[in-house]
């Protein structure tokens, strides 16, 4: 980790932190209230994070300075189903499981309730992250079938992690990891309650007792019993942490939405989704005629007004030379003012 000196005299050490994730483990107990107590819940975060031991290379794939969007998905160790994978369970996904890298055997298009059911991904609360990231990965502009989830081999597990997997992308510099998605146990907050000597545990209720049969039935003995029974089990709950690495992302929607055109390798353009296109729409007037004027204002007025990222070029170029500059640079979808 980077050292630095806290205060104005620098006696006091500090040191820049290598991920998100940590603040949420130590807030684990507020978030928990702000949940009524109850598992599951979830906590995001994003912001930098620092690593002295990264040797910075290949752009923005290696840096010792990075943004990471990451999650904390808590959940009850011995319920780990998620109540929504039936909504990512038919989405087809290549897997390259740490079997098929060990045996030699390429990457396979493997349904994720397929997966789940066999084994493959450890829980469907795992499945389900995966699913998620990769609609976001493709929704963002990668490309398809250059995305693929890798599991972690025996050899570079984490020692305290259930099961791990990378989505990584296809680039010029080979398959990188771009989003991590782990089961990581109690782990972190295990280590933080010794550290600490504060538990960091949920009280599960088994079952909740139907009082009046219980007191119909047994009288007099009925508070007992039912005392008996409002004993709270004490559970460390398990994180789902996807951690992402938001400047490898946007580098592979860089490389994955340039092209060349066929005619001519020289003109090149994006194709940006319009979710994430700097500019939304260009608006282009067919020629410089003083009567299209109100028209390209009242054009620009109104995609203001709805928070409509736009560009205007009403500069002397001909109009194929103006969509050409509008390709250029991925404006998702253009106007053209004409006389009709």
């Amino acid at each position: 980790m980077f050292q630095t000196s806290i205060g104005p005299a620098g006696n006091m050490p500090g040191y820049l932190r290598p991920e998100t994730a940590q603040g949420m483990f130590l807030n684990f107990k507020r978030l928990l209230e702000f949940n009524q107590g109850k598992l599951p819940f979830g906590a995001a975060q994003i912001g930098n994070s620092f690593r002295n031991e990264i040797s910075p290379r290949s752009g923005l794939i290696r840096v010792r300075e990075f943004t990471m969007a990451e999650i904390e998905h808590f959940v009850d160790p011995t319920d780990k189903v998620h109540p929504k994978f039936s909504n990512v369970a038919d989405l087809e996904i290549m897997l390259y499981s740490s079997k098929a890298q060990t045996s030699g055997q390429s990457a396979q298009l493997t349904k994720l309730g397929d997966a789940v059911e066999q084994g493959v991904i450890n829980n469907s609360v795992l499945g389900y992250f995966i699913g998620r990231i990769y609609l976001y990965l493709t929704k963002v502009g990668l490309s398809k079938d250059k995305v693929r989830f890798r599991q972690h081999m025996d050899n570079e597990m984490a020692h305290y992690a259930c099961d791990c997997w990378d989505a990584e992308s296809k680039t010029s510099y080979g398959w990188i990891e771009i989003v991590g998605c782990a089961d990581r146990s109690c782990y972190d907050l295990s280590c933080h309650s010794r550290a600490t000597k504060v538990p960091l545990i949920v009280n599960v209720t088994q079952f909740e007792p139907n009082k009046g049969a219980i007191g119909k039935a047994y009288k007099k003995d009925a508070k007992s019993i039912l005392e008996y029974l409002a004993i709270l089990e004490e559970i460390v709950p398990n994180v789902i942490e996807p951690s992402f690495g938001i400047g490898r992302i946007m580098y592979c929607i860089f490389e994955h939405s340039f092209h060349a055109r066929e005619e001519d390798e020289q003109r090149t353009y994006f194709s940006f989704p319009a979710l994430v296109a700097p500019y939304k729409c260009s608006v282009l007037p067919l020629s410089q005629n003083p009567e299209f004027v109100p028209f390209v204002k009242e054009l620009s007025e109104a995609m203001t007004k709805f928070g409509v990222s736009h560009k205007v070029d009403d500069s002397s170029g001909s109009i194929g030379r103006r969509y050409a500059r509008t390709d250029e640079i991925g404006v998702a979808f253009g106007i053209t003012v004409d006389f009709d």
